[in-house]
């Protein structure tokens, strides 16, 4: 027993020397929420394209983009296609972006620059803003959430649904749902008004109804402030949050629920909104309170309101707990001071990022607060904390029509008065053939999203195929529709490790006058289809470890961590791996083993919350090749 434990310490000692390196790089959660209020960033695919490159400048890696929102229009509307909206009312998207879709074109410049992207219901269960209802409730009157006297609640000029309606749950979690089916997002992001309901609320049809009906037939009680009332209403509302949690890890055990809710215990005793529990209770991944202030020190400054919030925090989960930062509203712009003592009292409390609200106001003044930011906290790049050193969104790969990965056929010419990804393009008439075939050194073997930089016009015409050298897919685009311009999904494929040939355009039917622009192209990991896939930020299967090991555990990751945590290692040939836990007296008290079936980066889950807190080594084997860790479970 005495030499087996001494071979876990040798083992260990090994690991955590590997641990140390990957833990060396920095890891903080830097967001900034997009909006249509105020803002002009989702107004344009050029605009969302120059916006998302200066965010990649001043290394922010999230943005939390307004998806449910109204400004401009009667209510509420969806910022992206939705088809749930349209059958309910004829209403598929925000009148503002008829012709375009803001969260796909958003997705795409994001993750082409290695940023995560979030989907932000900012309405939430609010219908409209000082217009009785909007069409929702014109639609819908049995949705209203009503107070004592059976008025529509309005708080603060919002006009509210009653967010325990079951009708009314299951609508928002459809429109949850159908972005987290349709969109390959990073996760999802609720605020101040989801879930949420004004604390006078509740006494609508379908609210009473149920209480009734959990009460022996005894109406609500008429003191809205009445504690057990409104625990009873916040609880409906937590369970509904944890049916949300449950809903979206079924899509996806990776993607994040985050919440941005208003301070604790204010959120409940106003808006029945009670973070503290979905915290507590695991239906949130990540926890932004809003810390929305106008100075910095004082009772009610950002300083107490942090202090306070990390108060209902459990202690030992602050590496999901950031910081809401007010950056810009109305008038107010914060100023540089006040932002580095805000970020300062982030970083000495433990508090490893935050969410800015919002993108013009890092813009606002010549790029002030982005230019504060990216010269002080903000000079280095980094991961996202809970991606555990995994690069869960690598840049995508362009490349250019000019490129060495290009090889061109025909007579192209190029044009350089026609505005392309960088610059000028090819053009080639419809009477000769041509093609051009772009080839791609693919890091990981894994499902891509393949894109062209589509040039419209009149003219514009062009034939692509998808995987020309294998089970090829031809599309043609409507290259004369001029909101196709820009990036332009072809498809997805699935594509070996290696160099490979990944898309072909050529001219093949295209009508005669007819001119084909060559441009760039780009490939983008589908996380939805491979969400297993190792992208390393600073190795790649052609770059393994230089042990002369074939087989080696990189890091176990968070470390301590409470109930579960990731294990991460190389392999140089694909096989069965076996995982074993072992107390400090060398007792296995977890194990587990995983067939896998490619070589390279590999990542496994470890699920220990049935342990107790305390001491343990892990082995990870795969013929008879060891490596391991400490671990430290704290609870």
């Amino acid at each position: 027993m005495l030499r087996f434990t001494r071979n876990f310490l040798i083992f260990a000692l090994l690991g955590l020397t590997l641990v140390e390196n990957l833990q060396a790089q920095l890891q903080e959660f830097r967001a900034a929420k997009l909006t249509n209020v105020d803002s002009d960033i989702l107004f344009s695919h050029e605009n969302i394209s120059a916006g998302m490159d200066y965010l990649q400048s001043i290394n922010i890696n999230a943005v939390l983009v307004a998806v449910w929102n109204g400004s401009g229009a009667d209510g509420t509307h969806t910022l992206y296609r939705s088809a749930i909206m349209d059958s309910l009312f004829g209403r598929p998207i925000h009148p503002g972006f008829s012709n375009r879709d803001p969260l796909a074109e958003v997705i795409t410049e994001a993750h082409l620059r290695g940023i995560e992207v979030y989907p932000w219901f900012e309405m939430g269960f609010s219908t409209s803003y000082s217009q009785n209802g909007g069409y929702i409730l014109e639609n819908y009157p049995e949705w209203a959430l009503e107070d004592i006297n059976g008025n529509l609640l309005v708080k603060n000029g919002f006009d509210w649904m009653s967010a325990i309606n079951p009708d009314v749950q299951d609508f928002i979690m459809n429109l949850t749902l159908e972005v987290v089916d349709n969109y390959d997002v990073d996760g999802i992001e609720y605020s101040d008004r989801i879930p949420a309901m004004p604390v006078e609320g509740g006494y609508d049809d379908a609210t009473a109804s149920i209480y009734r009906e959990e009460h022996d037939g005894a109406n609500p009680p008429s003191n809205y402030n009445d504690e057990t009332w409104k625990r009873w209403r916040a609880d409906k509302l937590s369970d509904w949050m944890r049916q949300v949690y449950d809903s979206v890890k079924v899509r996806g055990s990776e993607l994040i629920v985050s919440s941005s809710p208003s301070l604790y215990p204010w959120s409940f005793h106003e808006y029945l909104q009670d973070p503290k529990t979905w915290v507590d209770s695991g239906y949130v991944d990540t926890n932004i309170p809003q810390l929305y202030r106008y100075e910095y020190a004082g009772v009610g400054g950002y300083l107490y309101e942090l202090e306070q919030a990390l108060g209902y925090h459990p202690a030992n989960q602050v590496d999901n707990f950031f910081a809401g930062m007010l950056i810009r509203v109305g008038d107010y712009n914060i100023t540089p001071q006040f932002l580095l003592q805000s970020l300062d009292a982030n970083r000495s409390h433990g508090v490893q990022g935050e969410a800015l609200f919002f993108y013009e106001g890092i813009r606002d003044n010549n790029n002030l607060i982005g230019t504060t930011l990216v010269e002080n906290h903000y000079s280095e790049p980094a991961q996202i904390p809970y991606r555990f050193g995994n690069l869960w969104r690598p840049d995508g790969m362009v490349v250019n029509e000019t490129d060495p990965g290009a090889t061109l056929s025909g007579d192209w010419t190029p044009s350089s008065g026609i505005g392309g990804y960088t610059g000028s393009v090819l053009l080639h008439p419809a009477d000769t053939p041509c093609s051009i075939q772009y080839q791609f050194q693919v890091p990981v073997a894994a499902w891509y999203r393949v894109y062209s930089y589509l040039i419209t016009g009149p003219l514009a015409s062009g034939n692509f195929v998808l995987n020309p050298n294998g089970d090829s897919t031809h599309i043609q685009p409507d290259m004369h529709n001029i909101y196709h311009r820009g990036w332009y999904e072809l498809g997805t494929v699935f594509l070996d490790q290696g160099l490979t040939t990944v898309l072909e355009l050529n001219n093949e039917g295209i009508a005669g006058g007819q001119m084909t622009p060559g441009d760039a192209a780009m490939i983008m990991v589908d996380r939805r289809l491979s969400p297993d896939a190792i992208f390393e930020p600073s190795l790649s299967v052609d770059d393994p470890p230089t042990l002369p090991i074939d087989f080696n555990l990189i890091s176990v990751s968070p470390n301590p961590f409470n109930g579960s945590t990731l294990a991460k290692y190389y392999l140089g040939t694909p096989g069965i791996v076996n995982f074993g836990v072992y107390n400090i007296l060398g007792q296995e008290v977890w194990k587990a083993s995983k067939l896998v079936e490619h070589k390279g980066w590999q990542q496994t889950p470890l699920l220990l919350s049935d342990l107790a807190s305390g001491s343990y080594i892990v082995i990870v084997e795969i013929d008879g090749e060891r490596s391991s860790a400490k671990l430290t479970l704290l609870k």
